[in-house]
This record gives structure tokens, sequence and C-alpha cells, in this order.
């Protein structure tokens, strides 16, 4: 794949986020390339570029690129050992950090045709029961493959679907009929399906649990921290001991390990990729239940002090806020992605975290801001990725005073501005980034730097190796689901295959026996004159078995009938100038008998009224 290809391919992305608004510029390139590539050869296409036009002239093939990309390969209770501690270890301390009216809230991220999401549900009735089941459970079940939620809402299932389930499991929940399996419609009401695009939309909130098994893997390194971000802020857990609600939990699948989170999820039950919320520092327990808990309403300061934090979470553009005292104090989720601040950094020194030197020296701005007692904007300042992109900000330090004038603190938003600057001048820069704060500390204590420096190396290369190792298991799971799915097609091509050499078979058995019952001799050649059939009474007459003729011109076989005279009646039914010729000839049968025969001459009619060669009918004429 040349660099040529690579532009190509982006662009084509490109046109995808345009045109359908999918946008998988998230996704792994080398898995994400190979399975465009792959729906390229089944409309044989050869470049990126043609095959852009080819999906403005073929709309319909959005949908089957859409179903190439998103690997739909699932089964109920899909690696049965991670199943078996989800039911041991997480499921009881859900139910019991519950009261008896509480609410349960899990969602399967990325159902795909849905079998996820029931054995979520199996396995939750199992736990509490069919009537508890249908009280308190809500399982969210999204994907963003339509065709996909589709069958998944029918709960309708194939035998080959159910194999992997167990038949006790099947007989309790699932109805037979038309030789299908339906999931039961009483317990379907609590599973609720959706689109939703876990890189682009808000994530459910408050839930216990977060299902999302073999899908992260397609993502790259960034966008998994992003959607992990999201599903930290979505479950609902409190430490152990808070009085709060209970843990909540997330639930991976075997190729996807989330080394590089530690800061959000302790592992639980690394073997199955069980993980356990860590919540963020100082993080107040969030209300449970609703109006069935019987309690008084809030008061309005309270409900105000609500409505504040959650806009202030929720705000589009990133913002954090820094006491007096120079401590970092809030940060939404928007600054939190960022600027890759952890729940850890909340209530640290600012001066001791990145985000007071890069993109910007902040802690100059936020000294100016209190001693001119207004706002300070920097504009256009840039921030340069890794990778070599450049995104530039406006930022807004503004101070905060009480009712004595003494400084409480400020707020620092973070305007992304950087499509306006590029429009006004693509060549202006800021300046590189700033030297780091302290250096003097830093230069009177050079050894234990270069000691702390080189241990820091040294992690880093491990850690490099790990998500090297991680990324590889994940590629590796990629295309071993790439292939199940292929298989499954062929399996199904297969099937197909068979049912028409079993129609095939029976009706050449019904043509044989068709012929087989004529008085007549029936002999049947193709344009050629070639014998294509020949019946048990065209053997009788002249001594020659099927077998013995098959696939030989009738005009070459010494057979005691005078064939050459029947090259001009053939030609004349072959080429249309007539539809029935009948002679009568002196013939010689199979004992040696003086015969006359009438051979009478029809057209073999396959299709649209074309003549593919003369059915001959023989018999002793009396």
């Amino acid at each position: 794949m040349n660099e040529t290809d690579d532009a190509g391919f982006e662009v084509l992305l490109q046109f995808l986020q345009q045109t359908r608004g999918f946008d998988f510029g998230g996704y792994k390139r080398p898995s994400l390339m190979r399975r465009v590539q792959r729906r390229m050869q089944m409309v044989s296409v050869a470049g990126f570029a043609e095959y852009q036009d080819y999906l403005q002239v073929h709309p319909e093939e959005f949908g089957q690129l859409f179903n190439t990309i998103l690997i739909n390969v699932t089964s109920f209770f899909r690696d049965p050992t991670a199943w078996d501690s989800l039911r041991a270890n997480v499921l009881p301390k859900i139910l019991a950090a519950k009261r008896a009216h509480d609410p349960v809230r899990v969602w399967s991220a990325g159902c795909a045709s849905g079998q996820e999401a029931y054995s979520l549900a199996i396995a939750l009735a199992e736990a509490m029961g069919w009537d508890a089941f249908r009280e308190r459970v809500k399982i969210y079940a999204t994907d963003a493959d339509e065709e996909a939620l589709t069958q998944a809402r029918s709960g309708s299932y194939g035998p080959r679907d159910m194999e992997d389930l167990e038949p006790a499991l099947r007989e309790r929940y699932f109805e037979p009929g038309n030789g299908r399996y339906v999931f039961r419609a009483d317990l379907r009401r609590a599973v609720i399906f959706g689109r939703h695009d876990l890189v682009s939309d808000a994530p459910i909130s408050r839930l216990d649990l977060i299902s999302c098994r073999n899908t992260l893997m397609y993502f790259n390194a960034e966008t998994q921290a992003q959607v992990l971000s999201r599903f930290h802020f979505a479950l609902d857990g409190q430490t152990s001991g808070s009085g709060g609600a209970g843990e909540s939990y997330l639930f991976l699948g075997r190729a996807e390990m989330m080394l590089a989170h530690g800061s959000l999820f302790a592992p639980l039950d690394l073997k199955s990729r069980l993980f356990v919320k860590i919540p963020a520092p100082g993080a107040r327990p969030r209300a449970q239940g609703g109006p069935q808990n019987n309690q008084e309403p809030e008061p309005m300061p309270v409900r105000m002090q609500r409505l504040n934090d959650q806009a202030f979470e929720d705000a589009p553009v990133a913002r954090i806020v820094v006491d007096s005292g120079g401590a970092l104090t809030l940060a939404n989720q928007r600054a939190r992605a960022m600027f890759t601040l952890s729940p850890k950094d909340i209530g640290r020194p600012l001066q001791d975290l990145e985000i007071s030197y890069r993109p910007l020296e902040l802690r100059s701005l936020i000294e100016q801001s209190y001693t001119g007692r207004r706002a300070v904007t920097q504009t256009s300042v840039e921030r340069r990725f890794p990778d070599g992109e450049v995104q530039f900000l406006d930022v807004v330090v503004s101070p905060y005073f009480d009712e004595f004038n003494h400084p409480l603190g400020v707020g620092v938003s973070f305007l992304d501005v950087t499509r306006p600057v590029r429009l006004q001048d693509e060549l202006r820069r800021s300046q590189e980034e700033i030297q780091t704060a302290n250096e003097e500390l830093q230069s009177s204590n050079e050894e234990l730097e270069t000691t702390n420096e080189e241990l820091q190396s040294s992690n880093e290369e491990l850690q490099t190796t790990n998500e090297e190792l991680q990324s590889t298991n994940e590629e590796l799971e990629t295309m071993n689901e790439e292939l199940q799915s292929t298989n499954e097609e062929l399996q199904t091509v297969n099937e197909e295959l068979r049912q028409r050499t079993d129609e095939s078979k029976q009706l050449n058995a019904f043509l044989e026996s068709v012929l087989g019952s004529l008085s007549s001799g029936a002999v049947v050649v193709n344009q050629e004159f070639n014998v294509l059939m020949w019946n048990a009474r065209a053997e009788e007459l002249w001594g020659l078995r099927a077998d013995e003729v098959q696939g030989r011109s009738l005009l070459n076989l010494d057979i005691g009938l005078p064939v050459g005279e029947l090259r001009a009646p053939m030609r004349e039914v072959l080429a249309g100038d007539a539809e029935r010729k009948e002679v009568t000839l002196d013939a010689v049968n199979r004992r040696g008998k003086k015969v006359r025969c009438r051979v009478a001459c029809t057209p073999l009619v396959v299709g649209k009224k074309k003549r593919e060669g003369v059915i001959l009918l023989m018999e002793e004429a009396r």
C-alpha cells in the first residue's frame, strides 16, 4: 500500500462521514482498510477513488459496506468462563448493594445482533427471579449497525444461533415456532435497543454494569481512551464503604486488557476481563432510585447546585477551576479528555500538572487576572500533537472574588478556534512548548533527575512493549472474527449449493422417469447433434446403452437406422423452419429384423424460446 493509496483511503473515509454521518476516524487503519478492500473485491472495483464513484452511482452499496466493516460476530454466552465469573463475582455484588425495589441498569454497548444483550437478561433473570427482573431491570443495547439492530429487536434466532446455549436455558427463555426461537415477550420488554455511536454520541448514565466485548479492539489508542472515559462517567459506582451505591463494573472482551487506564478502572478478574470503576477523588454519591424512594424532595439550593454541576460537566467548552491556593479544583469532561487529566489530578497543585505550562504558561495569566481584577485572554495559542497535528485555542482566565473582594480562584476556558485560525492565516504559528517550571530545582538535583529519567524511560519502554503486544492481540482477534464471519458465509453458500444439487438430482430423476415411461424410443441431441439423453426404448430398438452413446454424435452411430437421412429434418427444426418434421425410414433393429421406423423431430426449447437441440421419437410403423 503506497502513499497515494493511503491518501485515497482517507478521502474515502471523509466522503463516508460527509454523506452518511459515519465517522471511522477512530478505527484502526489496517483492519478498517482490509474490510473496505474486501467489499471492493466483491463489486470488482480496484481503487478507492473508483469505489467512491461507485458508491455515488449505487447508493444501496453503503449498507453492504457498513455491514462488512461492522463485523457482527457474536453468540450467546460467548467465552463461557468469563460469563461464569460475571455470575459469581459481579451480579451478586450489584444485587446485594440494592434495596428491594431499586432499579438495575445495564448497558450492552456494541450488541450486534442481540445475543450479548439477551445473555445479560438471562443471567440477571436467573440471579434475581423473573418477577423482580420484570420490575427492576433495564438493559440498554446499542450498536452503530442499523441492520444488526433490526435483527436484535426481533429476538428471533435460528437453530445454528442456539447451538451455544444450554438446552435448559433455551427451553426457559425462548419459544419455538416456524423453525426459529423467539425470546420471551414478557422479559423482552426489559431490553431496549437503539442506535448509538460510541465515538460521537453521549453515553447512557447511572449504570451498574457496562458490557462492551470485543468492540474497543477496533479503535485506535486515542479513541479507546475517549470511550473508556465516557464509560467511567456513565457508571454509577462508589468506593467500598462509602455508604452510597455499590460498586459498578465494566465487562470487556478477551482481547482487551486496558493496561493503560489504571486510573479509571481496576481489574477484578483480569483473565475474564472484568473491571471495577475507580471513583474520582471527592466525587459525591449519586442519588439512587427515583420517586419510589419515598424521600422528601431535596431543597431548592441543593437542586440548583446539582444543576450547576451538571451544566459545568456537560459544557461543550473545555473548562477548569483553580482555587486561590493554586490547586486544581474542577475540570469538566471536555477538559479531562482534551488534556488527559485523571481523577487523581483533582486537588493537586496546578504547577505540578502539564496543563500549567502546555499549551501555554497559565500561571502568569492567572496572576495577571488577579492583578487586573479582570478576565485575561490569550488568543490563537498553538497546541501540537505527536502525530504533527496542530490545534489553536483561545484561553480565557476569569478571576472570582468573594463579597470582601478576596480572591476565590479563577476559571480557565479553552475554546477550540483551529478552523478560524487556519482559514485566516495558515502560516501563523505560536512559539514552541514552554520550558518546564522549577528549572533551578531541576538543575540542583540533576543526578537524581537523571536517575529518575532513566527509570521513567525503562518504564515507558515496558509500557510501549505492552501496548504493542496488546495491539497485536487485538489485531489477531479482529482477524479471527473476520475469518469466523467468512466461514459462516461459506457455510451458508455450501448449504445453498447442497439444496440446489438435491433439486437437480430430483429433476434428473423425474426426467428419466418420464422418458422411461414412453413407449417410443426417445433421443435428445444438442445443436451439434451430440446425444444428451437416450431412453430404455431406444436401447431396446438399437441395442446400445445410454452410457455407450452419451456425448457421441447421433450421425456417427451404427445402429441399423440410416441416421444420415435425419440430418436435413433436424437442421430444419433447429433453424426454426419447421415445428415438427416426420420421416419413415427402412431400418434393422437390434435383433436383425427389417422394420419401417417412423421418426418425429421436434425442437428442444430452453429459456426464452431459444432452440438448444432436437427431440427425436422413434417407433416401428405398423
